[in-house]
């Protein structure tokens, strides 16, 4: 799946899209644990992680996974098994989960706010040895592990200080596990079925970070928000593991909130932000917003969704820094594209891949597409994923000729930008035409009343779908439906605009925050309208 030359695709040539690899890190890489290692020999006292008033340096870290693997091991954990993790963003995460890569075996993060149904899910699919399940709040690990017959051990941050302070010094052997040995398994969030497993190398993983470092020019001290969940892609690659490999420190949160992470930039001088848009316009409009010193950030990365542009916009006004727009999928580890602060940056678009990957946009036949005509996303290179564990079929169909079929739409331009428009499961079609609910939603951010905005599509009796909107309007702020409605309709084309709004306290929202359409609820007077 190692991305190839070819003369027919301009990403080749563009200065950060062709084929090849990333710039080197120090210590040149070639697994995980090497991140860690590599670092902790150069700068040993450096902070690496921090929780409130909890500082671990990278010594630290480096002597307690060492131990945590010596430890698992003495529990039957053997290179190639599968070890789940099911914990919120606390320093424990990274110490187990480089203490699992140490001992050889996969690690296999959970959400650890998942029901035990669905622990029982992932923990069964992935054959999992051991559940690391946070002692907190253990019924749903403890039910989901009993169904399954596996190994539950509670994290309790006192108690594992002491298991692992009486075992071994020095690193672990970890023979046998190269660069395409499986090193995470991704459990994606299952909107189109039961979640997969998408299986990510130390290959897939290290390249990537040596992109994330490369757009976001990461350096060694650099403060890194922790706010996205160290358990998604997002967080553990470009944040966790690019934090370790240049020597930078990660402030953890373990739960965001606009108040909060503001509290945080200013106390720890934050200098790289990591967040989906829901943060960004949740920190914008907030009203104390002004009372922080905010001085400190440098360069933010958005992703997870596309960004509005009038929120990039006012953020980057506001705070004074650059935010650059990114994308990914769980599936191309994360990070596959990405806009530069070196290059000239247009709002709403998504920039270039990173070095060493390509991206084109396909009809549904595969053939690419001339710029500017919409069509299916797909990625080629380092960063596209072994396969989904056990699913060689569903593998199959998702990666052709060693292309990732992303399921987004998305446009290229005659500079080479790429800009999505929408998941091709989101269109709305409404009387034979598609409705882009991007195009819309970034019309809904651009009234002055509203804070956050979703579109969807509901079922209509004659035109098959309607065009329906959820709004939360900003703090203090008013403005009716109808308002809205007309504020919309006077800037799209008359099939666009939705004909239903409605406004609500709040959208529903996965762990990193980003929003849910498919939870959205159409209020019962809504629904009715449609057959009146």
């Amino acid at each position: 799946m190692s991305a190839v030359p070819d003369p027919s695709d301009r990403n080749a040539d563009a200065p950060h899209g062709g084929p090849g690899r990333p710039p080197g890190l120090p210590g040149d890489p070639h697994g995980i644990p090497d991140l860690l290692t590599a670092t902790a020999a150069r700068c040993p006292e450096h902070p690496v992680l921090r929780l409130d008033e909890e500082v671990l340096s990278f010594a630290d870290l480096d002597a307690l996974s060492a131990r945590a693997a010596h430890w698992l091991a003495g529990l039957g954990v053997a290179p190639g098994d599968r070890v789940a993790v099911l914990l919120p963003n606390v320093p424990q995460f990274a110490v187990l989960y480089y203490g699992i890569l140490r001992a050889g075996a996969v690690v296999v993060p959970m959400n650890p706010l998942l029901k035990a149904r669905e622990i029982e899910h992932c923990l069964a699919d992935a054959g999992a040895a051991v559940l690391l399940a946070w002692h907190a709040g253990t019924d749903q690990a403890v039910e989901g592990a009993r169904r399954t017959g596996t190994l539950l051990v509670p994290v309790e941050p006192s108690a594992l200080a002491a298991t692992l302070a009486e075992q071994p010094d020095g690193p672990p052997r970890t023979a046998g596990r190269g660069g395409e040995d499986t090193a995470v398994i991704l459990y994606t969030s299952g909107t189109t079925g039961a979640p997969k497993g998408a299986e990510l190398t130390h290959r897939n993983i290290v390249a990537n970070v040596r992109a994330g470092v490369q757009v976001l020019g990461m350096v060694e001290r650099d403060v890194i928000f922790g706010g996205l969940p160290l358990f998604h892609s997002f967080g553990q690659v470009i944040g966790l593991n690019c934090a370790v490999a240049v020597g930078a420190c990660m402030t953890l949160v373990r739960r965001f909130d606009p108040q909060g992470a503001l509290s945080v930039i200013q106390r720890d001088r934050v200098s790289v932000f990591l967040g989906v848009p829901t943060m960004y316009t949740l920190m914008l409009t907030h009203p104390q917003r002004a009372g922080y010193d905010v001085s400190s950030l440098r360069v933010c990365l958005g992703g997870g969704a596309s960004m509005p542009p009038e929120v990039l916009r006012g953020f980057e006004t506001d705070f004074d820094c650059v935010v650059l727009e990114g994308y990914g999928l769980s599936e191309s580890s994360p990070l596959a594209c990405a806009n530069r602060s070196d290059r000239e940056r247009i709002a709403g678009t998504i920039g270039i891949p990173i070095e060493g990957v390509r991206m084109r946009i396909v009809d549904e036949s595969g053939t690419e597409v001339p710029d500017g005509t919409v069509g299916e996303v797909v990625i080629r290179g380092h960063n596209v994923m072994k396969g989904y564990w056990r699913r060689p079929d569903t593998t199959a169909q998702t990666v052709r000729d060693g292309w990732l079929h992303t399921g987004d739409l998305g446009t290229r331009d005659e500079r080479g930008d790429f800009r999505i428009v929408d998941r091709r499961k989101d269109v709305v079609i409404r009387g034979g035409f598609n409705v882009y609910p991007r195009e819309v939603e970034d019309v809904l951010y651009e009234h002055p009343a509203v804070a956050e905005a979703t579109v969807i599509g509901v079922p209509h009796p004659t035109l098959g779908q309607e065009v329906a909107a959820a709004v939360v309007l900003r703090a203090g702020a008013s403005a009716t439906p109808e308002e809205i409605r007309g504020f919309v309709r006077e800037r799209v084309a008359p099939y666009k605009y939705p004909r239903l709004v409605w406004t609500v306290d709040a959208l529903p929202k996965g762990p990193t925050g980003k929003i849910l359409k498919r939870e959205v609820v159409v209020p019962e007077e809504e629904s009715g309208r449609l057959k009146s």
